[in-house]
């Protein structure tokens, strides 16, 4: 690889470059705002951004109550740098944040991505639910 990507937990300075991002991985079917995925990263209890110089291309983030079970969400890459390692570091950066609080890290995640995950750790627990409101 011969970009040089930085990763940091300070939030970006502006959010636009997030909607893009996940617009461009077609992630935005709920048409989220700028200021809504802003506040969605603010209020998670970590989170981490990928940067090429300038420019995000990745981030993830972790939603806990910091004591018992932390929910990976949002783990996203750019198209144009996935394969590239960058989805790894990040979670592995969760990962080990995780770990120093003794939070337990899940996720949920389509089933073709199971195998990916469980090259991390992660193993199959059980079936998730969910409830399907109007926004």
């Amino acid at each position: 690889m011969d970009k040089t990507i930085r990763y940091t937990t300070t939030p970006p300075d502006n959010f636009n470059p997030l909607l893009a991002l996940y617009e461009s991985l077609g992630w935005n079917s709920l048409r989220l705002t700028v200021d809504e995925l802003e506040r969605m990263c603010n209020q998670s209890w970590y989170a981490i951004y990928a940067f090429d110089d300038q420019q995000l291309v990745g981030m993830g983030r972790v939603i806990s109550d910091g004591v018992i079970t932390g929910i990976i969400c949002g783990v996203c890459v750019h198209p144009s740098y996935q394969s590239m390692g960058i989805g790894k570091e990040m979670l592995n950066r969760i990962i080990q944040h995780c770990e120093q609080h003794r939070v337990i890290p899940q996720l949920m995640c389509v089933e073709q991505l199971e195998p990916y995950y469980e090259t991390l750790g992660f193993k199959k627990f059980t079936s998730g639910m969910t409830k399907r409101i109007d926004r």
